[in-house]
């Protein structure tokens, strides 16, 4: 099912999911929703949002680091005793 939202001027294409959450969990985003006037779906999407932005963050640092050369663990750890860090 899909449905729109008119918000701030914006159009939004909005799909509705069953999500089950935790008893305690559910709980909490209730009262969370109650105290911040917000709708259970603005805080999950949110939640979402901030997600997959920090996957995205993550996703551009190992980018970023591709090129940098592999260093087996073996050899870190023996380098480590030898100058005498571990």
């Amino acid at each position: 099912m899909t449905s729109w939202s008119y918000a701030a001027g914006m159009t939004t294409a909005t799909k509705r999911a069953t999500v089950y959450f935790d008893s305690e969990l559910h709980r909490a985003l209730r009262l969370k929703s109650v105290e911040t006037e917000t709708s259970l779906s603005e805080l999950v999407n949110e939640a979402v949002r901030l997600t997959l932005a920090e996957d995205a963050e993550d996703l551009a640092a190992f980018e970023e680091r591709a090129a940098e050369p592999n260093l087996p663990f073996e050899e870190v750890v023996r380098d480590l005793k030898r100058r005498g860090k571990i």
